[in-house]
């Protein structure tokens, strides 16, 4: 079944402003205007991040609503599929995200607005545990983008973690997908928008 509503969940730091949010806006708007897209800004706390998820994506249809999401966003995007059982398609996704972000607790700035700060406090951590889910229950579910040439996150784990899963595992790359055009079309066919 096509997928009417479409879920984008950017990365730690990032915004709906990034490279890739935008790139998906547009092509949702150009080639699917029927598509409901959401791309939120995601509060630091990762508890308030998935509970305004949560509350928006309620009354989705579960089998016509899908999810991409990139870095911490690919995570929360693991979440949400295992939730509703919807598609998801992750790109670069973080895999032990409490491990990896332990070291920024205190104050950040965010990345596409340098003077906006905000705080990464002890308890996210214990947040991000609280929605680390197993191996996903079906894989067939997913499509993953992963670089090896990732400079934040190591794509043997990130590959690890989704057995089963289809990867397009990238020789190159890096962390931000800056080469995102070149597999914009086989996410959107993944997706299958209507």
């Amino acid at each position: 079944m096509q997928a009417t509503h479409l879920l984008y969940l950017h990365g730690f730091r990032s915004s709906p402003r990034s490279f890739k949010a935008q790139k998906m806006a547009a092509a949702v708007r150009e080639r699917h205007p029927r598509v409901t897209w959401w791309c939120p800004q995601l509060p630091p706390s990762p508890r308030e991040a998935m509970a305004l998820v949560g509350e928006q994506v309620r009354h989705w249809p579960r089998d016509r609503m899908a999810v991409v999401g990139s870095s911490l966003g690919g995570f929360y995007a693991t979440w949400v599929a295992e939730e509703t059982g919807c598609r998801a398609v992750l790109l670069n996704p973080a895999v032990d995200p409490a491990r990896d972000l332990h070291r920024y607790i205190g104050e950040q700035t965010a990345w596409h607005d340098p003077e906006e700060r905000f705080e990464v406090r002890p308890e996210f951590m214990d947040e991000l545990r609280a929605l680390q889910r197993g191996p996903v229950t079906r894989p067939e579910r997913y499509f993953a983008v992963i670089a090896k040439g990732d400079e934040v996150l190591d794509w043997r784990e990130m590959t690890g973690r989704y057995p089963g899963v289809r990867i397009k595992l990238l020789e190159g790359g890096d962390h931000a997908l800056s080469d995102f055009d070149a597999h914009l079309e086989e996410v959107l066919a993944f997706l299958d928008l209507a």
